[in-house]
């Protein structure tokens, strides 16, 4: 469906919000749920910045959550359900708002989170920063859930139209916290968080979220990553940094600079383990293809497979699937 694609975009925006027609989603959303419009909207440059805007607050009134996103959203899902059935529910859902759903709700989280880490640096302080973010309505990190009811009703106009143009919001009775988007978005194939030279996630006041493949990292080792070397690598005492300065450093380049050994090599390829303390084995195989390039020279594949891999057979028949007993290709390509 071609408007889940521009929720996708909206889930991803960046830049600057438009304002003017964010406040009028907000003002619109209140008096679609019976309410009066705010007395105040208060911008923040980020969610971080959102949540101590929101705890200065004062004659605020309480959260208006409930009415303005909890129970809309409910009672259109109700609707939606007894007019289409289960499987019409169903099916309308996953064509929609499942295609967007596991990375929004994935990115929510990890705002949240660092939006915890930043504020509160004791746990005895966490409680209060996550009340506050429990009344958040996530603007366009909402788009799954939104997609899924957009073009069937108005009850949702006002949450949408500001989903499409700010990020998350904090609604109160007389007074509301709105919060522009990132500047900076850079994700995988698989949509988690990714980039080795900077944030992944960026706001323009300075809060931000480093990560590589999804992983959370601190800011200064991706700064650490282009000067790595294999005793560096070694010396790493987190389990999960060292795996993640492998994959950046490439295992082929650590076997050959660390002056690794083989340890099985048969007629399907080379065997190769990496003993890391306190964690599994790297396990890989050398394969060559069979098949030359157009320049006539074949080109060297390293293929990762289970740390209890004692043969190269037996590794190379696990990519496919198989055990190395019954693999016997005619042809390796």
């Amino acid at each position: 469906m071609q408007h889940v694609n521009s929720w996708r975009d909206v889930a991803a925006a960046t830049g600057a919000a438009d304002r003017a027609a964010a406040e009028e989603g907000v003002r619109r959303a209140y008096r679609l749920a019976g309410l009066a419009e705010p007395e105040r909207i208060v911008w923040a440059e980020s969610p971080r910045a959102a949540v101590e805007a929101v705890e200065k607050l004062t004659d605020a009134g309480r959260s208006v959550r409930e009415e303005v996103r909890t129970r809309p959203w409910a009672e259109e899902r109700r609707r939606m359900y007894d007019e289409l059935g289960p499987a019409g529910w169903s099916a309308l859902w996953s064509a929609t708002g499942a295609q967007l759903w596991e990375t929004t709700a994935a990115l929510a989280e990890r705002i949240r989170s660092g939006v915890v880490a930043d504020l509160a640096p004791r746990p005895t302080e966490e409680g209060a920063v996550r009340l506050v973010l429990l009344d958040a309505v996530l603007g366009q990190h909402d788009a799954a859930w939104l997609a899924a009811f957009d073009g069937r009703g108005d009850r949702l106009t006002g949450l949408a139209e500001v989903a499409r143009n700010a990020g998350w919001w904090w609604p109160y009775e007389r007074a509301l916290v709105i919060s522009e988007r990132p500047e900076v978005l850079h994700r995988d194939e698989a949509g988690r968080l990714d980039h080795g030279e900077g944030p992944a996630l960026a706001y323009r006041d300075g809060f931000a979220l480093y990560a590589w493949r999804g992983m959370p990292v601190p800011a200064a080792f991706l700064a650490e990553l282009a000067s790595l070397t294999p005793q560096r690598i070694r010396e790493e005492e987190n389990a999960e940094l060292r795996r993640v300065m492998l994959e950046y450093y490439g295992y082929d380049r650590y076997l050959t600079e660390s002056g690794a050994e083989p340890v099985h090599r048969d007629e399907t390829g080379i065997l190769w383990r990496i003993a890391l303390d306190g964690d599994e084995d790297v396990v890989m195989v050398e394969v060559v293809n069979s098949t030359p390039e157009p320049d006539g020279t074949h080109r060297t594949y390293w293929l990762r497979v289970p740390p209890g891999t004692r043969t190269a057979k037996d590794g190379v028949a696990w990519t496919f699937g198989l055990e190395g007993a019954a693999y016997a290709p005619v042809r390796q390509t």
